[in-house]
């Protein structure tokens, strides 16, 4: 695992990572953009009438008025929406970068490391998605049910990542086999490799927390610069899951190629020595 971080950060910095970075970012840009056009002030009406019907909120407006936060009562809407819509950022930066990079980042790795690693299986684009669709509505289930644990500091800081981690690494390991591996390869190594491949999902996941502590170290401002800070949050999430598919493609392709070395399966001599050989990118 530690092998396989070190490379997958030095590889973050090879130019085809960071051009490939790129269009995922001009894409929700696009979509984000078009959202806050037509959505934000109609989503923050929403809110707002959710909010009057919704009696403990009332309750928690008349407390904020007491202690003097009065002035706070505009941003509490907006805030809200800005709170929904991060779960939604980081299964919509999750689905592009695996669609449009994980491809050509496994693509990357083997081409450096293991050139002569051959195919066992062609799964069609769509089989892909809807495994990561899939996992995607798991994972968003999970959120909205685990919300009022959040009012409990210790599962504030548990919970969220443990549940973005796993959605990482349902999608990642996946995504990184779908065309390498068999059913049968795939299903063994995900047996095999559970824990740790469970474990980087979570590690991802806790790195994958930044952009939401900045936007809780922005305060007031996340709601005056929300469309910025969705952007900007793209961005972020982008290059950690970035990490993320080079990370499990460093990790599995090894592991592939040991699996079938074991199972008899076809073994690649120059494959073996590119561990120790290979280039900085």
């Amino acid at each position: 695992m530690v092998d396989a971080a070190w490379r997958s950060l030095a590889y973050c910095l090879h130019p085809r990572v960071i051009y490939l970075s790129l269009l995922p970012l001009i894409l929700a840009a696009l979509s984000l953009g078009l959202l806050t056009w037509f959505g934000w002030t109609p989503g923050v009406a929403a809110v707002r009438e959710a909010l009057d019907a919704w009696g403990i909120s009332h309750t928690v407006l008349n407390w904020m008025d007491g202690a003097g936060l009065g002035f706070l009562r505009t941003m509490v809407a907006p805030f809200l929406l800005v709170l929904l819509a991060v779960p939604l950022v980081i299964v919509l930066c999750l689905l592009l970068v695996a669609s449009l990079m994980t491809p050509a980042l496994v693509k990357l790795v083997r081409q450096r490391r293991f050139p002569q690693l051959p195919d066992r299986q062609s799964v069609p684009w769509w089989r892909s998605l809807l495994w990561s669709a899939g996992a995607s509505v798991t994972a968003l289930t999970l959120f909205l049910l685990s919300l009022p644990l959040w009012l409990i500091p210790v599962f504030a800081v548990l919970v969220p990542p443990i549940i973005w981690g796993w959605l990482t690494y349902r999608v990642m390991a996946f995504d990184t086999l779908v065309d390498l591996a068999t059913p049968a390869e795939r299903e063994a190594l995900l047996r095999q490799h559970h824990r740790s491949l469970l474990g980087m999902g979570i590690l991802c996941g806790y790195i994958g927390a930044a952009p939401t502590a900045l936007w809780a170290a922005m305060g007031a401002l996340t709601v005056a610069l929300a469309p910025f800070m969705l952007l900007l949050s793209v961005w972020l999430y982008t290059l950690v899951f970035a990490f993320s598919s080079l990370w499990f493609a460093h990790f599995l392709l090894p592991a592939l190629q040991a699996h079938r070395r074991a199972t008899g399966g076809t073994a690649t001599p120059a494959a073996n020595t590119a561990i120790s050989t290979e280039p900085t990118p």
